[in-house]
């Protein structure tokens, strides 16, 4: 199979890239920039991309890597930082630039190219820089520019490097798409060999080999990533596997009911539930900063789980839903300056104590698309294969501030109202993630003759094509005022209604 390697400089497009790669039928995995050399000769890459990062490329302290992974004979593209790197590396000049270039730009093909085949001369892209190449190195050419970039683009064709300022990775760039097609398939010599039709009939057989008579447990969380990989491992292995399915009591309205309900009636396997709301609650008593509370829930779910684990006497392997992303987020960002945004919860140490024969994660090489697709050929629910993104901490971090059974109430009925009116005029389908949240405030309202003073509710909806950036949604007013009615009328402790038109950045999606 072929490979790309995005070789990761701390740019927050890195996964982006890599998916976009793969939209080609390409396989492209993501190492840091630290990875030593040698390892990647011995992978056997196609082509090596550099991502683009938030450094300046001649401040020492940035991230760089050795010149000679240019004279390994591997095309290579640099996008961003990863052009001004390429200079760097063979004698060019980066500067500041006078005139900063950020959002859409107008790019000049200037040079023939294979990099810009059936691409016009004049297209738009995404720019988001602040230093640029003022010189190109010797044995490059200019084959493109912008109004304030003199070297847009430039290529050393002999040796088949090439690098842009822009990122053609992301929509906004009219034709990064092709640009990127143009990379494998013209440059780097692909031929489109990764293919999903495939991925289920030798991950099963594999799974076959690698497990044999032995028993497999999995954490069943109800999301996406261990559902599909719970349809997996059933089909490889039937009713050897156990899933255990830890419900804290901070999913949305009957989710729970419906994960089991699904598992049990859909796959051959052996189905454990374990409620323990009141024990979350006791843990997140009197806690309300949100790092905190993502800390707690992480931990007590495995603490949980794996007390279950105990006294199911479980042997054999032990499996779990990480995704790539999940891999690449646990370590990424070392030594780049990158910040943390939010922590990933679901990169659990085993307790020593519990002894497996191994760790099995079925889609530890797919992004989250590609995951669904694999959802979907194994029969398992739409409703559950095309779940909204949800938080691993549930509902614990759409509510601000503490958390108690009667918050969990409130945002739990009010999210249901507001999928219910969304699913009854079949505008759900023009978003890419809604939901409800409760902030830690109360206002003023009168309800008859009464006066009241209750929580208010926040509604969230976005649409995205990638969640690195999200615009909030124009939903029609009288939509919003049906959800505002009902919620206000039907979820006891609500008076106020209030939606959120604020996009990411600068907000997130999620509240915390």
């Amino acid at each position: 199979m072929q490979k790309i390697l995005v070789l990761d400089f701390g740019g927050q497009y890195n996964q982006l890239i890599a998916r976009r790669v793969r939209d080609n039928k390409v396989y492209a995995e993501i190492l840091p920039y630290t990875t030593p050399i040698d390892e990647i000769k011995k992978n056997g890459y196609s082509g090596i991309i550099f991502t683009g990062g938030p450094n300046s490329v001649f401040d020492m302290s940035s991230p760089h890597y050795s010149r000679s992974i240019l004279d390994l004979g591997i095309p290579v593209l640099g996008i961003c930082y990863g052009c001004q790197l390429i200079a760097w590396m063979q004698g060019g000049t980066v500067s500041t630039a006078p005139v900063s270039e950020y959002g859409m730009v107008k790019l000049n093909v200037i040079s023939s190219s294979p990099l810009f085949k059936n691409i016009p001369e004049a297209s738009t892209v995404w720019m988001s820089h602040t230093d640029y190449i003022s010189k190109a190195p010797d044995g490059f050419d200019i084959i493109a520019n912008t109004e304030n970039c003199p070297c847009a683009a430039v290529q050393d064709s002999n040796k088949n490097i090439y690098a842009v300022q822009f990122h053609p990775e992301v929509t906004h760039s009219e034709y990064g798409s092709q640009l990127l097609h143009n990379f494998l398939y013209e440059i780097c010599g692909c031929t489109g060999d990764w293919q999903m039709d495939s991925f289920i009939d030798d991950t099963v057989a594999q799974l076959k080999k690698q497990i044999g008579g032995k028993k497999v447990v999995l954490g069943l969380s109800g999301g996406v990533d261990s559902s599909v990989a719970a349809g997996l491992l059933s089909r490889a292995v039937g009713n050897q596997l156990t899933c255990v399915f830890v419900d804290h009591g901070l999913m949305r309205k009957d989710e729970g009911d419906f994960v089991e309900k699904t598992f049990t009636s859909l796959f051959d396997m052996n189905f454990v539930r374990v409620n323990c709301q009141g024990h979350f609650l006791s843990k997140l008593k009197g806690v309300t900063d949100p790092e905190e509370k993502r800390r707690i829930v992480g931990t007590e779910f495995y603490n949980v789980f794996w007390e279950q684990i105990k006294k199911e006497n479980a042997t054999g392997f032990f499996a779990q839903g990480t995704i790539y992303p999940d891999r690449i987020e646990s370590g990424k960002g070392e030594g780049t300056g990158q910040s943390v945004i939010k922590t990933h919860h679901n990169k659990v140490a085993m307790p020593d104590e519990v002894k497996f024969d191994g760790i099995i994660e079925p889609l530890k090489d797919l992004f989250k698309d590609e995951v669904r697709a694999v959802g979907e050929k194994l029969g398992i629910p739409k409703e559950l294969v095309w779940r909204q993104p949800f938080p691993g901490p549930g509902l614990s971090v759409r509510i601000l501030g503490e958390i108690t059974a009667e918050k969990i109430r409130l945002v739990q009925d009010a999210d249901a109202v507001l999928r219910d009116e969304m699913d009854k005029c079949g505008y759900a389908e023009n978003l890419s993630q809604f939901f409800a949240v409760l902030p830690d405030a109360k206002s003023v309202g009168v309800m008859g003759d009464h006066r009241t003073y209750e929580d208010i509710i926040i509604l969230r909806a976005v649409t995205t094509d990638n969640f690195m950036t999200a615009d909030w949604a124009r939903i029609p007013y009288d939509i919003l005022a049906r959800v505002s009615n009902r919620i206000t009328n039907e979820v006891r402790g609500i008076n106020r209604v209030v939606y959120d038109i604020t996009s990411k950045p600068p907000a997130t999606v999620e509240y915390e």
